[in-house]
């Protein structure tokens, strides 16, 4: 199994257009979920770092794709949460486009990973997004993120319902309880982006 060394991880670059990017060479894994998933704070905890990836006080104000590097030829993208009820209409569009169009034109991008409150799992945007990945061929690593905040047997209740109904129309369904407070789950989420990196370097 690759080892990498996640505690090292820097930021790179945040981008408002695609066209921005500049950057094609190496393997992207992005992390993506609703403003209020826990993305942040998984990045965080992926490594070990608290103030690397910027968490706002107010959901939905992040509107930049924010790029890290973990490696020279691996990097790890957090894309604008989405879904914040109070952000004007015009905001929710462009965010969607931006999120859109990553997912469709990224070359470099070789997997999701995939926040959900476990509380709240499978919103209609969830769905939305997973649907385009499955389009896209893009694998998919679901966390079900706070679940510090559910009892053993909420947990289970609600990481079965999650599998249950992915396994619908997914092959491969790979789902983790997560919680960047409790430290649940980190060490599967840094297995699993070291499967990624191994299988597409």
């Amino acid at each position: 199994m690759v080892s990498i060394i996640y505690n090292k991880t820097f930021f790179l670059k945040s981008v408002s257009k695609i066209s921005d990017i500049n950057i094609e060479h190496g393997i992207e894994i992005a992390f993506i979920g609703y403003s209020n998933s826990g993305k942040s704070s998984a990045i965080n905890s992926l490594t070990n770092q608290k103030k690397l990836a910027r968490s706002s006080k107010k959901p939905g104000r992040t509107q930049l794709i924010n790029f890290f590097q973990v490696i020279s030829n691996f990097r790890i993208v957090d894309l604008p949460g989405y879904g914040y009820a109070k952000c004007p209409m015009s905001i929710k569009l462009k965010w969607q486009k931006l999120i859109y169009n990553y997912l469709k034109k990224r070359k470099p991008l070789k997997g999701l990973v995939f926040l959900m409150d476990i509380r709240y799992p499978l919103k209609i945007y969830d769905q939305y997004i997973i649907n385009i990945a499955i389009n896209q061929n893009i694998p998919i690593f679901i966390l079900l993120s706070k679940c510090d905040k559910l009892t053993l047997t909420q947990q289970k209740k609600q990481f079965q319902i999650v599998y249950t109904k992915l396994k619908i129309f997914l092959q491969d369904v790979h789902i983790e309880l997560f919680s960047s407070f409790k430290k649940i789950g980190i060490s599967k989420l840094q297995s699993q982006l070291n499967i990624w990196y191994k299988q597409y370097k």
